[in-house]
């Protein structure tokens, strides 16, 4: 019997430190492997960040110019009245204003929320601004609600600007 406590424990002599050594040797063969699967992730995020900073880049850019297209100064210099109809007049510059709009509506993908928000806020306010003026009734024609828009202009500043700002403080913070 004294033979048979001996050979266990010669076969426990061998088995622990192998046992210890696998178990060893698979924890660092598990950090080794997440440490890679980090690093495989690092390294294609960086890439697919290097494809789409230039579409970034370009949807702010898209931004700024819809900005700059309905500022009022800039839209009224574009849309010129067809006719003396102040409401027809106002339906053309609105529509002006909603087809911009939809022509840059899938920029917000790459845009952040708070600069798409931003861009659509000053969209409405601009908006407001001419129908709130339209909806003057000293104003009678198309002409006369051309130049108060006009020269209201000249007295405030247009949400299209605070947007523009926005964007341009966004996108230094991306360099």
């Amino acid at each position: 019997m004294n033979m048979q406590i001996d050979k266990i424990l010669e076969i426990l002599s061998y088995t622990i430190p192998s046992v210890i050594t696998g178990g060893v040797a698979y924890y660092f063969f598990l950090k080794h492997i997440n440490h890679e699967e980090s690093r495989r992730r690092f390294y294609l995020h960086r890439e697919n960040q290097k494809q789409s900073f230039p579409l970034r880049l370009q949807a702010y850019e898209r931004m700024v110019l819809f900005l700059e297209r309905i500022n009022p100064n800039k839209l009224l210099i574009r849309e010129v009245p067809k006719s003396d109809d102040k409401i027809a007049y106002l339906h053309q510059l609105v529509n002006s204003i909603e087809q911009e709009f939809e022509h840059n509506l899938a920029q917000q993908i790459y845009i952040s929320d708070s600069c798409w928000n931003t861009v659509v806020t000053a969209k409405n306010a601009t908006l407001q601004l001419i129908r709130n003026k339209a909806a003057t009734t000293s104003i009678q024609t198309a002409k006369e609600l051309l130049e108060v828009i006009l020269k209201e202009g000249v007295n405030d500043s247009h949400p299209s600007i605070a947007a523009i700002t926005f964007i341009k403080t966004e996108v230094a913070e991306l360099f």
